[in-house]
């Protein structure tokens, strides 16, 4: 039981961290509040992984990392698939 909490929130949180990092790029994000959850969830792995893990955390991501490294996949995904800006 406890260990399906912590999936359920890394989920919230990966939620949350996808929506700003679309938020901040003025970016749609394919498929909702489910690309939100994987943006955010990658863009951690990937924040963390070339920035480390500084900063406050929750849910075992590093926040400003995790941010930074959602916006990146946000831009490079919305290059490759030539998703438009909100608006």
């Amino acid at each position: 039981m406890l260990v399906m909490l912590g999936w359920l929130w890394s989920l919230i949180v990966g939620g949350v961290i996808g929506a700003i990092a679309g938020a901040l790029t003025s970016r749609d994000l394919p498929a909702g509040w489910i690309g939100n959850i994987v943006a955010g969830l990658v863009g951690a792995w990937l924040g963390q992984s070339l920035l480390g893990t500084w900063g406050p955390s929750l849910a075992g991501m590093a926040l400003l990392p995790s941010i930074i490294g959602a916006v990146i996949l946000v831009v490079i995904v919305s290059v490759i698939f030539g998703m438009r800006k909100k608006g």
